[in-house]
C-alpha cells in the first residue's frame, strides 16, 4: 500500500524545479507510505512520477518504485495490491517472462506488457490506482480498481495534468488553483461527502472506479474521457441475464468457497496481518475465514462505546473468544472525539460527513500498533440487503405506489406544514413524537412524508432517503446539483425489485465515495493497509447472480452471508440489532462538542464567509441544542465543511510563509 502522484506538461519540465516538487508533493502523503520513497522524471517529454511506500510484500528494495518494466517502454507508479499475482507470475514465467524481485508490481507490470493495459486491467484480482507512463508512445494511463478501494485524483491545472492518490498531493503543486466548486458543496450538503467523478476543487475529478484514462499529446486537455474496463451496471445485468441455478444448499457453498478464497488471497503478506471485528455479520464473517485457514490465532480489534445504543465491543468480544482470536478493544469518549475531530479535515483532503470516521480512525491506530495490514468486512451490507433502508425503502414504496395521484397530491397538501403550524397541539404531539422515537420532531415527519409521496420511482425514494440536507439550494441559493451515478439513468441497470434498486445504487455511490473513502484515509492516515475481502469481483459478480430471496427472508437481512457464518460461528451470537459503527454526535453536539460547534456555526462568521445561507443552519443549531427536534447529521455536515476550511486556509498560511 502506498501513495502515489505525478504530473505532466507536454512542453517539457526543469529537472531540478520538477525533484523539488515532487519532494513537496510526496512529502505531505508519506503517511501512506513511511517506509521509501521515490521519483522519476522524463525531462525533455514532461513527465514527473512521485511515489510513497508502505512495504507490505518483496519489503526489499526489488519492491522499489517508480519501477520500469524489463523491456523499459513502461514506467509505473502503483498505490494497492494485485491478489492474484503469484498466479499471474507463475502463467507470465511460463510465457518467457523473468523477473527481479517476488513483488506484485513486478508481475503488474509484466501483464502489460504481455497482454497490454486493457487486458491485464481484466485479469488483475485488487485493489489499485495506478499511473502508467508509456515512453514509445507517449502516453499516460490512470487506473483505477473496480470497486474503487482506492484513490485517484486528477485534473488540468493550466497546461499542466496532476494526479495523485489524495488532493493534498495536488495541492502541493505550483499550478494548483484551488477554487471551490460551488456545485460539489451543493451535493456534498445532500449526500455528505463529494460524490464522484467531481471533486471539491473546480478543474479536479475522482477517476469512477473500474475505468482507464489514457492521455496522449493529441488529446491533452479536458476533454479526454474515462473508459470502463469494467462496471457495476454490466456485471448487474450479466448477474440477472445469467442467474445462479442451484438451489439454497448450492448457492451457500458456493459463496463460502469464493469468499474464504478472497480471504486466503488476501492473508498475503510479509509483515504483522490482522482484522477489523465489530459485532455484525460481516465482519465475524470474514475473522472466521481468517481463523479457519490460519494456524495461529488472528489478531482482531474492536472500537466501543460507553453509550448502550452505540456499543457492539461486547458482542465483538463474544466472537473472538469463540474463534480463538488475539482480541484487542478500545472504548471511546468524547475526549477520544475530540482530540480526533481537528485532525480530520487533513486525513479526508476535502469535507466528508460520516461520523463513523472518528471511530474508523481510532481503530485503525490501534491495530497499527499491532500489525501492518488489517482485513475488514466492508460491502456485505451493499452486497447482500444489510442496511435497514433495503428493507424501510421498499415498504415505503409499495405504499406509495398504490396510492392514485390525486390522493397522494391531496395527502401531501394535508401533510405539508403550514403558517402557525407551532401550536400548542402541534407541541404535544412534538414532545410525544421525541419521547417515541428520541428522533425527529412529528411535524419534521409529517414535512418528510409530504415530500416523499410525491416521488415517482424508487431511485428517487432512495435519492430522498440518502440526502441530508434535502434542500441544498437553501444554504447555496442559485447553485444547481449536478447529475452524478446515483441521479444519472445512464449508470443504472433494469432493476423490477425496489431492494435492488437501492442495493445496486449504495454500491455504485455510497460505497465508493463514503465507506471506502473512509476507510482508505482513516487507515492509510496511521499507515496501515485495509483490505476487503467482500469486493473481490467474484463475489460482486455472484452476489448479483442471486435472487433477491437469497438476501433478504422472512425479514432477515443478508440472509445467505449469514448461513455461510453459521458454519464458524453461532448464530446467537451475531443475531442481535444492527447498530452500525456510529458515534452519538446527537448528544455530544449538546455537551462535550458544542463549544467547538458554536464557533464554527457562528451566525457572523457565516455571513463574513458569504458561501452558505445563515439562517437554515442557524435555526437548525438552536433547535437541536433546545431539543426540540435533532439535526446532529446536517450539522455534522456543515461543521466539517467549516472545519475543513479552516484546514485549508491554515494551510496555505503555512505554505507563504
Amino acid at each position: 500500500m502506498c501513495g502515489i502522484t505525478g504530473y505532466w506538461n507536454p512542453a517539457g519540465v526543469d529537472p531540478a524545479e520538477a525533484r523539488y516538487t515532487l519532494t513537496a508533493m510526496t512529502a505531505v502523503i508519506r503517511h501512506r507510505g513511511p517506509d521509501d520513497c521515490g521519483s522519476w522524471i522524463d525531462a525533455e517529454a514532461g513527465v514527473a512520477l512521485g511515489f510513497r511506500r508502505l512495504s507490505i510484500i518483496d519489503v526489499s528494495s526489488a519492491g522499489h518504485q517508480p519501477m520500469a518494466s524489463s523491456s523499459g517502454r513502461f514506467v509505473i507508479v502503483f498505490n494497492g495490491e494485485i491478489y492474484n499475482f503469484q498466479q499471474l507470475r507463475t502463467e507470465l514465467a511460463a510465457l518467457g517472462c523473468g523477473f527481479r524481485g517476488h513483488s506484485d508490481t513486478e508481475v503488474l507490470l509484466a501483464g502489460i506488457e504481455t497482454w497490454g493495459v486493457r487486458r491485464a486491467l481484466e485479469r488483475f484480482n485488487g485493489m489499485f490506482a495506478f499511473a502508467l507512463w508509456d515512453r514509445h508512445h507517449r502516453v499516460l494511463h490512470l487506473a483505477r480498481d473496480r470497486a474503487g478501494e482506492k484513490p485517484l485524483y486528477y485534473g488540468w491545472q493550466g497546461k499542466t495534468l496532476l494526479f495523485g492518490s489524495e488532493l493534498k498531493a495536488l495541492r502541493a503543486h505550483p499550478a494548483f488553483c484551488g477554487h471551490i466548486n460551488r456545485e460539489a458543496v451543493a451535493l456534498y450538503l445532500r449526500h455528505g461527502y463529494v460524490p464522484g467523478p467531481y471533486s471539491i476543487y473546480l478543474g479536479v475529478r475522482k477517476l469512477l472506479p473500474g475505468c482507464l484514462l489514457t492521455v496522449d499529446t493529441a488529446h491533452f486537455n479536458s476533454d479526454a474521457q474515462p473508459v470502463p474496463y469494467w462496471s457495476a451496471r454490466a456485471a448487474v445485468q450479466r448477474g440477472i441475464a445469467e442467474p445462479f441455478t442451484g438451489d439454497d444448499g448450492e448457492a451457500v457453498d458456493e459463496l463460502d468457497r469464493l469468499l474464504r478464497d478472497a480471504v486466503k488471497l488476501r492473508m498475503e503478506a510479509d509483515v504483522p496481518l490482522g482484522a477489523f471485528l465489530s459485532g455484525g455479520v460481516d465482519s465475524a464473517c470474514i475473522v472466521g475465514l481468517m481463523q479457519a485457514q490460519q494456524a495461529d490465532p488472528v489478531r482482531t480489534f474492536t472500537i466501543g462505546f460507553h453509550e448502550k445504543g452505540h456499543d457492539e465491543a461486547r458482542d465483538a468480544a463474544e466472537i473472538a473468544r469463540h474463534l480463538g482470536t488475539q482480541h484487542t478493544e478500545l472504548y471511546l469518549t468524547p475526549a477520544d472525539a475530540l482530540g480526533v475531530i481537528p485532525r480530520l479535515p487533513i486525513l479526508y483532503d476535502e469535507p466528508f460527513a460520516d461520523t463513523s470516521q472518528i471511530p474508523t480512525f481510532l481503530v485503525s491506530q490501534m491495530a497499527r500498533r499491532h500489525v501492518t495490514v488489517s482485513l475488514s468486512g466492508d460491502g456485505g451490507d451493499e452486497l447482500f440487503g444489510g442496511y435497514r433502508r433495503h428493507q424501510l425503502g421498499p415498504a415505503l414504496w409499495r405504499g406509495i405506489h398504490r396510492l392514485p395521484h390525486w390522493l397522494r397530491r391531496s395527502a401531501r397538501s394535508l401533510l405539508a406544514p403550514h403558517d402557525g403550524a407551532s401550536t400548542r397541539l402541534s407541541a404535544v404531539a412534538n414532545r410525544l413524537a421525541r419521547a417515541v422515537t428520541g428522533k425527529r420532531s412529528l411535524t419534521e415527519r409529517f414535512r418528510q412524508a409530504a415530500e416523499i409521496l410525491p416521488l415517482q420511482t424508487p431511485q428517487a425514494l432512495y435519492h430522498y432517503m440518502m440526502s441530508l440536507w434535502k434542500h441544498p439550494s437553501d444554504l447555496l441559493p442559485g447553485t444547481r446539483e449536478p447529475s452524478v451515478v446515483v441521479t444519472d439513468p445512464t449508470y443504472w441497470p433494469q432493476l423490477d425489485a425496489p431492494a435492488d434498486v437501492m442495493m445496486y445504487l449504495d454500491l455504485v455511490g455510497y460505497l465508493p465515495d463514503d465507506i471506502l473513502v473512509k476507510l482508505d484515509r482513516a487507515s492509510m492516515g496511521v499507515s496501515l493497509e485495509a483490505r476487503v475481502p467482500l469486493l473481490d469481483h467474484r463475489v460482486i459478480e455472484f452476489a448479483w447472480s442471486l435472487p433477491l430471496a437469497l438476501k433478504q427472508r422472512r425479514g432477515s437481512s443478508k440472509w445467505i452471508l449469514r448461513r455461510v457464518l453459521d458454519k464458524y460461528v453461532p448464530p446467537q451470537l451475531v443475531n442481535r440489532p444492527k447498530r452500525g459503527f456510529h458515534m452519538p454526535i446527537a448528544e455530544w453536539l449538546r455537551e462535550p462538542l458544542r463549544d467547538w460547534g458554536e464557533a464554527l456555526l457562528d451566525e457572523r462568521r457565516l455571513r463574513d464567509e458569504a458561501l452558505f445561507e445563515p439562517a437554515p443552519i442557524v435555526m437548525k443549531w438552536k433547535q437541536h441544542q433546545a431539543g426540540e427536534t435533532r439535526w446532529d447529521y446536517e450539522l455534522w455536515t456543515v461543521l466539517m465543511f467549516q472545519a475543513w476550511r479552516d484546514s485549508i486556509a491554515l494551510s496555505d498560511q503555512l505554505v507563504s510563509h
